[in-house]
């Protein structure tokens, strides 16, 4: 239940605990709230545990310029420290931090990992049940791993052939396809929930974690079936905020071991992420002659130009561009060259 945000005192008095209750009031999302604390943790030990008001511009840029030059950190991971450290002086201690200057970390250009289609049925091949289900909805709907996880019955609309991802990446909210072919499956799954979830109310328990003020809101939706996650855990356990034993929905541990079990098994020597079967959708549709603005909307992505990058790794390799060799036959004759693979942007 590491994706539940852990209870503060009202009236905080410890530092973390303060700027937790703070970014919670200007509404991060919890992902946003534990990596950002994260890098101020690593800030303040980097500087021998000194308090960030005794502390500056000049000690920012000191540790900025450490994680690239000494930590040879990319330059995702050196933005994500500056953001955090600059929540934490403009917003929350309000202090003005103008004029930073570092090294930046040099942005490498890294093309997303994708799996074939001929890969895609080979690791599905080698799955079943719940657990192929989970990876056809990764790559038949595009979902990142947190959202997967994170679908609750509720969230499968069989009427509109709909996922409804709640509280994305940017604390977004976004449907996306429902493929059809697993509509059966998908119904034999929420029957599993359904006799689960009766079993759990039989033996005292059955609430599941609401987020926001919805349980206070709706204080009966927390036992209703609707609620239940569409993946649930095979353990209960105590929930960090309250103490209460609930089922929380499948560890995203469970799930990179499952994948990682799968490609091997298929005899496929590319890294084995969850991720890229997002990557996969995406480009599969692109080939497929979808457009550019659709697969954005799909993906959830702010912004068109983070979609465009599948353009490189579409089709025949690079562009989509054949190659001269490929119009040599194996006699060195030149055969009839093939035509090329319209890409759609």
């Amino acid at each position: 239940m590491d994706d539940i945000r852990p209870r503060v005192p009202a009236r905080p008095v410890r530092f973390f605990d303060k700027l937790r209750l703070h970014m919670r009031d200007a509404g991060l999302a919890y992902t946003t709230e534990r990596t950002y604390l994260h890098w101020i943790r690593r800030f303040i030990l980097f500087h021998r545990k000194r308090h960030p008001s005794e502390m500056g511009a000049v000690d920012v840029e000191h540790f900025l310029n450490h994680l690239s030059e000494q930590r040879d950190c990319s330059a995702g991971t050196q933005r994500i420290a500056l953001n955090a450290l600059v929540y934490l002086y403009r917003r929350f201690l309000d202090v003005p931090l103008d004029g930073l200057s570092f090294t930046h970390a040099k942005r490498p250009r890294r093309l997303p990992v994708v799996y074939s289609r001929k890969e895609i049925a080979a690791i599905l091949s080698h799955l079943k049940g719940a657990g192929r289900l989970r990876i056809e909805l990764l790559y038949g709907a595009g979902l990142r791993s947190a959202e997967l996880l994170s679908l609750r019955i509720k969230d499968i609309d069989f009427g509109s052939s709909n996922i409804y991802v709640r509280s994305g990446k940017g604390n977004k909210d976004r449907t996306t396809i429902l493929p059809s072919a697993l509509v059966p499956e998908l119904k034999r799954q929420i029957e599993r929930v359904r006799i689960l979830h009766a079993q759990d109310i039989a033996d005292g328990y059955g609430d599941v974690y609401l987020p926001d003020a919805l349980a206070r809101k709706y204080p009966k939706a927390a036992r209703e079936t609707a609620w239940q996650f569409l993946f649930p855990s095979s353990r209960v356990g105590p929930c960090p905020r309250t103490g209460e034993v609930r089922r929380h929905h499948l560890h995203p541990s469970a799930l990179a071991k499952q994948i990682r079990r799968a490609v091997v098994a298929a005899g496929i020597h590319k890294p084995a992420r969850a991720h890229a079967f997002r990557h996969s959708f995406a480009t599969h549709l692109l080939e497929s002659g979808y457009d550019l603005r659709t697969i954005q909307e799909l993906l959830g992505h702010s912004d068109i130009s983070i979609t465009e990058i599948y353009t490189h790794v579409v089709n025949r390799g690079s562009k989509g561009v054949l190659s001269p060799m490929d119009c040599l036959s194996n006699n060195g004759e030149i055969q009839e060259e093939p035509a090329l693979y319209a890409i759609a942007v």
